[in-house]
């Protein structure tokens, strides 16, 4: 009887794929991700197995909640010996598909917990912000990478931007759920085109993160309207423009001997690696970041492809190991200057 519920209930998901992204998933990145694909597109496709790890919020800390996941089997992310990772960030994780339920937004009650993919605390961890540093957030919406970076250090300075719209009420309202007000002042949220931020506020920054829009590779699969989802493949030759000017505009934004870390959600080479080699080749100031040592104290929970890359990392979605997939690069500016 289990089974045969198990079976609709996958069935039903299963009609929500769109088959006009499959497709073109399907031939892009087998050839990628060789025979590692099938494992992933089994993973993408399935709802049923994806995972959720549990942000706990140092500024209203739920010690019971805490207790509770310990005896329900979760345990603690990040507990090797990472080149950085503070005390103050404490993220748990189920081997399960168990799923907390999201806290409501409540005015004047900080949230305890936030709900993500683990593996978007990578590219936090790589940025590997202090107390008092001033630091971008260049594409910041909704807001857990934001959340994640004041769980690691207090800045003296973070600018949350984002451009849409939408997306910017989203982010107002993580930051406002989780911050207390003290710490709120020392933050800047703007909605300005991230690719003028650079010009707008050259050599600023000791630390950039530049999450960029991407083809969102899980979302991008359950897209409701075929004839929306098939613009949007023909439009995913745009992104590495985007990606590109986004982060020319973050190299600006940065101060010399600054760090830029670069992630996406997708499993694509020509929005992932492709986009970093061709700025290291852009850049003669721009030198890469070997950050191999994450992938190697990480692999117990996240499963890495090869990226032929010292400097990025990519999290790809495995059985019983769902994150990602979750492209992460790391890169610091020189005192030299100017592009080749």
């Amino acid at each position: 009887m289990l089974t045969r519920l198990k079976g609709k209930s996958e069935g039903k998901l299963a009609k929500q794929i769109c088959k006009v992204v499959l497709d073109h998933f399907e031939k892009q990145y087998s050839k990628e991700l060789e025979d590692s694909w099938n494992t992933v597109r089994d993973v993408l496709i399935s709802p049923s197995l994806w995972q959720y790890a549990v942000l706990l919020n140092r500024f209203n800390y739920p010690f019971e909640l805490e207790m509770d996941l310990y005896l329900k089997g979760y345990h603690q992310l990040f507990q090797g010996s990472l080149p950085y990772c503070p005390k103050s960030l404490k993220c748990y994780l189920s081997r399960t598909t168990d799923r907390l339920p999201s806290e409501r937004h409540q005015f004047g009650n900080l949230k305890k917990y936030y709900l993500l993919n683990a593996a978007s605390l990578l590219p936090v961890l790589a940025l590997e912000l202090r107390d008092g540093e001033k630091a971008l957030d260049l594409c910041a919406a909704p807001g857990g990478k934001s959340l994640a970076l004041l769980q690691c250090a207090w800045p003296g300075y973070l600018h949350c931007n984002e451009y849409d719209r939408l997306r910017l009420r989203w982010l107002k309202q993580t930051l406002e759920s989780f911050i207390p007000q003290p710490l709120i002042n020392v933050i800047k949220v703007s909605e300005s085109d991230g690719r003028e931020i650079g010009d707008a506020q050259p050599e600023t920054f000791d630390k950039v993160l530049v999450d960029a829009p991407c083809s969102n590779d899980r979302s991008w699969l359950f897209s409701s309207d075929p004839q929306k989802a098939t613009c949007r493949i023909h439009q995913r030759r745009n992104l590495p423009v985007l990606q590109m000017e986004l982060l020319r505009s973050a190299i600006k934004a940065l101060r010399p001997g600054g760090v830029l870390v670069y992630s996406t959600c997708t499993l694509s080479k020509a929005e992932n690696q492709d986009v970093i080699n061709e700025t290291l080749n852009s850049y003669s100031n721009v030198m890469p970041v070997d950050i191999r040592e994450i992938a190697r104290t990480c692999s117990q929970d996240f499963t890495f492809a090869p990226t032929g890359q010292e400097c990025g990392l990519l999290v790809i979605p495995d059985k019983g190991k769902a994150w990602g997939p979750m492209y992460v690069a790391k890169l610091k500016k020189s005192w030299s200057t100017g592009k080749r």
